[in-house]
């Protein structure tokens, strides 16, 4: 039997990559810190991975430990051999290749790392191998710090987050303002839940090259399945695995103009791709006890748009959905990261002569030409993909679906 050991795993991936990786044996095991001196004693287990907090807790039961984590002082797996318990910190391998997907350079490079703790260690070796000539590690009381960083550190040209700010559910926190650093060649996040953090998709939008931690959970994953059975196995499976778990895991975020079809097309989709459907409309309604055009009446655009962008935060942090938008959810940027952390966007562009404008509150109030124009940009600021919305229900959801595995 084998699994991942830590205190809570509510989110974990694991299960999922291992299964792919061809171990079917894979469990979780949420134990509390005073239970582990049973469990680790016990060891009712062939190899586990473990995560926080018992990274360096683990140590003192362990037999052999590898050299890689002796120098992080970190252990990530475990293996049973011959009744001994030996370790080893998959961890460095999985940030590697991180590194070397994302094709950014290190060496000769200023790196700053946020964080101390265990996933700092690593990504410091990592660095320190691959050539950096500095390497700042930046905490909240150390003497290079988050508010000194800009006056002693806007110089560097790597930045690593190995915290857990910006991890789900505190999704789109951030510790830096990446506009400060004029000098950045490359940014990379650990965190893997969101797919893409606030630090990520700020970097996308500056078009810094960058990477977010899927794809270290993944190798490291490999890592420790080469450990567990004494195999080789190719780096291309990472890549595989990495494309289907983000297809199964990403939303779906449909946004057009309303009447477009957004809700029924999210319902086919739905039902294509297996992810349930969340219509952010349907959220304000719930929540507001009355119809979309009573809030505008009664209470104005500005408060339903209030209103929707706390439904949008709401869908946009969980997973593996169809998220139907109401048509102005464009008009307000900060919609964006919230819908982008874990999506894909998808632009359902209808002919404007072919949209309702019943129980459209604005569609009615600027006619639908004047508005289809106005949002026009926006839409495609926001969208990854933009389909042709004319059509019966079925064409479009298969465009979308065709767009969307051809990424």
């Amino acid at each position: 039997m084998y699994g991942l050991l830590g205190e809570h795993l509510p989110h974990s991936f694991s299960p999922q990559i291992h299964s792919a990786l061809g171990n079917n044996d894979y469990h979780l095991f949420e134990v509390a810190p005073e239970n582990l001196d049973t469990f680790m004693k016990e060891h009712n287990f062939e190899g586990i991975n473990v995560t926080i907090p018992y990274k360096k807790a683990v140590i003192p039961y362990l037999d052999v430990i590898s050299s890689e984590a002796q120098k992080i002082g970190a252990v990530n797996t475990v293996k049973v051999k011959d009744g001994k318990l030996y370790g080893d910190n998959t961890d460095y391998f999985g940030f590697k290749y991180m590194v070397e997907k994302s094709k950014i350079s290190i060496k000769g490079k200023k790196a700053l790392v946020l964080g101390s703790g265990g996933a700092s260690l690593t990504v410091q070796a990592v660095l320190h191998d691959m050539g950096a000539s500095e390497i700042v590690v930046l905490s909240r009381n150390g003497d290079d710090n988050y508010v000194n960083m800009y006056i002693k550190h806007t110089d560097a040209q790597i930045i690593v987050n190995t915290t857990p700010v910006g991890m789900y559910p505190d999704n789109l926190n951030t510790l830096v303002d990446l506009d400060r650093f004029k000098n950045l060649s490359g940014v990379l996040d650990v965190v893997y839940n969101p797919l893409k953090t606030r630090l990520i998709l700020d970097a996308e939008q500056r078009n810094i090259p960058s990477s977010a931690g899927l794809s270290m959970l993944i190798a490291q994953a490999k890592k420790a399945h080469e450990i567990f059975f004494d195999t080789t196995v190719e780096n291309e499976i990472c890549e595989q695995i990495e494309r289907s778990l983000t297809l199964q895991m990403c939303n779906i975020i449909l946004i057009g103009m309303a009447g477009c079809g957004k809700s029924t097309i999210g319902k086919r989709l739905s039902e294509l791709l297996r992810k349930d459907l969340v219509d952010t409309d349907e959220m304000i309604v719930n929540t507001e006890n009355k119809p979309i055009p009573e809030i505008f009446a009664e209470k104005g655009e500005d408060y339903f748009r209030w209103c929707e962008n706390v439904a949008v935060n709401i869908a946009g942090k969980e997973k593996s959905q169809i998220i139907a938008t109401g048509g102005g959810v464009v008009t307000r940027l900060e919609n964006y990261n919230s819908l982008k952390q874990n999506g894909i966007i998808v632009f359902i562009n209808r002919d404007a002569d072919l949209l309702p404008t019943n129980g459209r509150p604005l569609s009615q109030m600027h006619g639908v030409k004047a508005l289809y124009e106005k949002r026009m940009p926006l839409y495609r600021q926001f969208a990854d993909i933009e389909v042709d919305g004319n059509g019966t229900v079925e064409e479009v959801a298969n465009r979308i679906v065709k767009e969307i595995v051809s990424l």
